[in-house]
């Protein structure tokens, strides 16, 4: 073994390392988030996203760490995990771009196209924005191993997100679904990198 090839070993193992103790973290911030909202009878449930209200502006990114229950950060933990571990091996700061591009425009979309008198909150806007980066970004970028992970993100996880976009869902934010989609799509497109020849 060339000393080359440790050393690019070394760095995946560190990528791998790094993407997961990012994302183990960020979920356990969520759980904790959680814990303190029910200890202090949901106080952080007014950092949701109430519509059209210039004073809920600042909610905007806030609102993508709280929840409406534990049920409901259960429900967002795994697939958050997984899609944020996934993307998140292509570098922390590319990723942590990702993020706020997602987290921004996703509070900013719900905040324009809410219903009126609802409150928004919650990891989903982001978790459909990472689906849309993961599966896109290969492409995008013309790397075939970023297309097979697409693809079989598409595939495991599709029927889903298709599910979580349809407006007859009842108490579910199928806006920031679909605006978070999209802001992970546009995302794979702005932070593209340029294809190394002989890289996969």
């Amino acid at each position: 073994m060339t000393d080359g090839t440790r050393t690019v070993r070394g760095q995946a193992r560190g990528r791998v390392l790094a993407a997961g103790q990012l994302m183990v973290g960020w979920v356990a911030l969520l759980w904790l988030l959680e814990a303190v909202d029910a200890a202090s009878g949901h106080a952080l449930d007014r950092f949701g996203i109430q519509p059209r209200d210039p004073a809920e502006l600042v909610d905007v990114v806030p609102a993508s760490f709280i929840h409406f229950g534990f049920d409901h950060v259960a429900a967002n933990s795994v697939p958050l995990l997984v899609l944020g571990f996934v993307a998140a091996l292509s570098g922390l700061r590319r990723f942590l771009l990702v993020c706020a591009l997602i987290v921004v425009a996703d509070g900013l979309g719900v905040w324009l196209v809410a219903p009126a008198h609802s409150n928004t909150a919650g990891a989903s806007g982001l978790i459909f924005g990472l689906f849309g980066f993961v599966v896109l970004s290969g492409f995008v970028e013309r790397r075939p191993l970023g297309i097979v992970v697409g693809v079989l993100t598409a595939a495991y996880w599709g029927t889903t997100i298709l599910a979580g976009l349809s407006p007859a869902n009842d108490g579910v934010s199928w806006q920031g679904h679909l605006i978070g989609l999209i802001a992970g799509v546009a995302a794979a497109f702005v932070v593209r990198r340029r294809r190394i020849p002989g890289a996969a």
